[in-house]
């Protein structure tokens, strides 16, 4: 997984994560990429500093990550139990997420998809909710 820096032709500046340079290039031939803040599909890549590890060694082979790697892994892996556990409501989780906040639905875990505008507008409403990214296993 990679996360790139990118930019729309109206000049919003986001992140966008990938399983790798080649799938992004992919998407963006095919205009697969959108904007969050404008849904403008006319985006690039923007330069971006390597990562260059400072201070320590170089890990060896079957070395123990450090607590760092150990604490973001966990936290994906958490999260992806969580959601996996939660109740697939598909592309009615807006509707159905709005409903549990004002306690018109059961309070509980719910998962399913929603545009980047309806994450936008949830959000905007005070309503917590989550984009969890795909294991690199149920990436197409």
């Amino acid at each position: 997984m990679i996360v790139l820096n990118l930019r729309c032709g109206n000049g919003h500046a986001f992140e966008g994560w990938f399983a790798s340079s080649d799938a992004f290039e992919t998407q963006q031939a095919e205009r697969k990429i959108d904007c969050p803040v404008c849904a403008s599909s006319d985006i690039n890549r923007l330069p971006s500093a390597p990562y260059v590890r400072t201070g320590t060694a170089a890990p060896t082979p079957g070395a123990t990550p450090s607590r760092s790697d150990d604490t973001a892994a966990l936290a994906v892996a958490s999260l992806r139990q969580l959601a996996q556990k939660a109740e697939d409501v598909g592309k009615a989780f807006p509707a159905e997420v709005r409903r549990i906040h004002q306690g018109d639905a059961p309070d509980r875990s719910i998962r399913g998809q929603a545009s980047i505008e309806e994450v936008a507008a949830l959000l905007d409403e005070g309503i917590g909710v989550l984009p969890i990214p795909a294991a690199k296993e149920d990436l197409h």
